[in-house]
């Protein structure tokens, strides 16, 4: 459902642990399914590292030599 999902991202991206619904605070991410868990595990590298340094990897000109 929306809020498990919604709320499933917010808390991996902010790194607060459970979130609302199946991934509440009496369940946990084993459930998800495995793509589930990869844009989960996307989320909390991104929230992790922040967003922009994340962001600069996938622009080219960031990699670019001047």
């Amino acid at each position: 459902d929306i809020v498990s999902a919604a709320s499933g991202v917010a808390a991996t991206l902010g790194n607060v642990g459970p979130g609302l619904g199946i991934v509440g605070p009496s369940t946990d991410y084993a459930h998800v399914h495995a793509m589930g868990k990869w844009i989960f595990s996307f989320c909390m590298l991104l929230g992790r590292l922040e967003v922009y340094p994340v962001l600069a990897l996938f622009i080219p000109g960031f990699w670019r030599k001047p």
